[in-house]
């Protein structure tokens, strides 16, 4: 037998959905099946826990300059205040010395090297997303095929999206197969997509993308997946 909600009277409260037998719709519907979901907005403790981080970087970097690069160079300047007082005597000895300078220099130029491209990479610079991309995806060990136009976006919304995705990349399992980076431009958006990843790695790229006004969507799963980046550029 079927029952029937009994009749509601005059002045009574507005039943809801649940007394009235009919089930409530959900709060939230779910997502349709094979679409793609933005990630939400970090929460305020996960925007302060990657600015501190952001912090200790530049001091990491700080240090690595004073305590590798500038220490060699103040020991270079040592020496050749020496070779001054030696270089009327010659011999073997002088070239010996001079050849340690000059691999002494090397070493530092490396290090500077190092540092400039963990700021912003000269080749990024240079020639555009897609060459970095390509040179970052060239010494990794899982293969990486990038697809990328000669396009110029901008100085902010090409280093935001090359360090979103180099890091996603970099994290990556080695063994991974299929990772695709597609570079478009869509209206005044740079566009990235990042296919064949663990889409866990999207949330440590959630932050610096939103700075410039960018979304990142996921698609896919529960594990592998796309990872889109839209940034606004130039």
């Amino acid at each position: 037998m079927m029952l029937e909600p009994a009749p509601q009277r005059a002045g009574d409260a507005p039943r809801t959905a649940r007394e009235q037998g009919t089930p409530a719709p959900p709060p939230h519907p779910p997502p349709a099946s094979g679409g793609s979901t933005r990630l939400p907005a970090p929460a305020a403790d996960a925007r302060l826990r990657t600015e501190r981080e952001q912090w200790r970087r530049r001091r990491d970097l700080e240090r690595q300059l004073h305590d590798g690069a500038a220490l060699r160079i103040s020991a270079l300047t040592l020496q050749l205040g020496l070779f001054r007082h030696r270089a009327a005597e010659g011999g073997p000895e002088l070239d010996v010395s001079i050849d340690g300078l000059q691999d002494e220099l090397h070493a530092v130029l490396q290090e500077l090297r190092d540092v400039a491209a963990q700021i912003y990479p000269p080749l990024l610079d240079e020639a555009g997303l897609g060459p970095a991309l390509r040179e970052v995806a060239g010494r990794l060990a899982a293969p990486v095929r990038v697809d990328a136009p000669a396009d110029r976006f901008g100085p902010a919304a090409e280093g935001a999206a090359y360090f979103a995705v180099t890091g996603c990349l970099e994290a990556a399992d080695p063994t991974a197969a299929g990772l695709h980076v597609v570079v478009r431009r869509d209206g005044a958006d740079l566009v990235v997509e990042v296919a064949g990843v663990d889409l866990h790695h999207a949330a440590a790229m959630v932050v610096p993308v939103r700075r410039l006004g960018g979304t990142i969507d996921v698609a896919g799963g529960p594990d592998a997946g796309t990872i889109t980046v839209r940034i606004p550029c130039e």
